[in-house]
């Protein structure tokens, strides 16, 4: 199966367009959907044609809104059958939060959500970011079509295990796609400092031992696209860990594997598979998880 080629270079306009657009619907599930354990609930979920929002629940109507990237474009469904949309491709960041805006009044929905983005530093409002957008509909396939093959392998993981684990998910502050399993036992309280996101929310998202991997297409900064895994607390000897693809990377404190070497590979799944388990398996290893009680083989029962 092939695996598209995503180049900072050319596609970077696109994906701060789709970062910026995704802040906007997940700041909406903050705002008016109960608050889950991790803040699970406000993740978009990865689905056939792009990236979704779980629906919210309001006076107007059960809705969802979505990021379509086959046909471009923010759709909204009602329960009552309603529909609406709004092309991803406007003047600027901020004709496409007015007309998000705009699309939600109509249809008497909430509109309200904190107004500036997270996890971005120096990001202007989305209502005061009139700079020119540039969002290229090829580039935005091929991160539709990056999804497509990426988002199996990180299935395919997740139900190798047992325990406490969170969704295949994607998150809107720092657009990446990610899992993470959970050894159950708590963790020291985390010290927070993550640009433009409380400490309070990264505490709670910390709050247990974690293994977490996931795949960042390098969203607004415009960067080389990356596979990674980290540990939290992260175990003595875990930088040193010898694994068969990737390397550790002190500066950000986790193993990364770039996404262009995976896609070179004559398997790029069974790369990026071994690259999440090995990872786990240094971490959980070194931590010393029950892994016994926590692992099972990925099959049907």
């Amino acid at each position: 199966m092939r695996w598209p080629e995503l180049d900072p270079a050319r596609d970077a306009g696109t994906w701060r367009v789709l970062h910026l657009a995704a802040q906007m619907l997940g700041k909406l599930r903050v705002r008016h959907a109960d608050w889950v354990n991790h803040g699970w609930h406000v993740a978009l979920q990865p689905s056939a044609n792009g990236l979704a929002m779980p629906p919210i629940a309001a006076p107007g109507g059960r809705f969802s809104l979505s990021l379509d990237l086959c046909d471009h474009r923010i759709h909204l469904l009602v329960s009552d059958g309603r529909r609406d949309s709004l092309p991803l491709a406007q003047p600027s960041i901020a004709s496409l939060h007015a007309g998000l805006i705009a699309m939600l009044d109509c249809n008497g929905l909430p509109r309200d959500f904190h107004g500036r983005p997270n996890e971005l530093p120096d990001a202007l409002p989305f209502a005061r970011d009139h700079g020119p957008a540039d969002y290229r509909e090829d580039s935005a396939v091929r991160l539709r079509e990056a999804l497509r093959v990426v988002v199996p392998v990180f299935e395919t993981f997740r139900a190798g295990f047992a325990g406490k684990v969170s969704p295949v998910h994607f998150w809107w502050g720092s657009f990446d796609l990610a899992v993470t399993r959970f050894s159950g036992r708590l963790a020291p309280v985390h010290g927070g400092g993550v640009p433009g996101l409380p400490d309070r929310i990264t505490r709670e998202a910390y709050s247990h031992e974690v293994s977490s991997a996931g795949f960042w297409p390098g969203g607004a900064a415009g960067a080389d696209p990356i596979f990674y895994s980290y540990a939290y607390p992260s175990p003595a000897g875990f930088a040193e860990a010898a694994v068969s693809h990737g390397r550790f990377d002190p500066a950000l404190g986790e193993f990364v594997l770039p996404y262009a070497e995976v896609r070179a590979a004559a398997d790029p799944a069974a790369i990026l598979l071994a690259f999440l388990e090995q990872t786990y398996a240094a971490e959980a290893d070194l931590a010393q998880w029950d892994r016994a009680a926590l692992e099972r083989e990925p099959v049907a029962p």
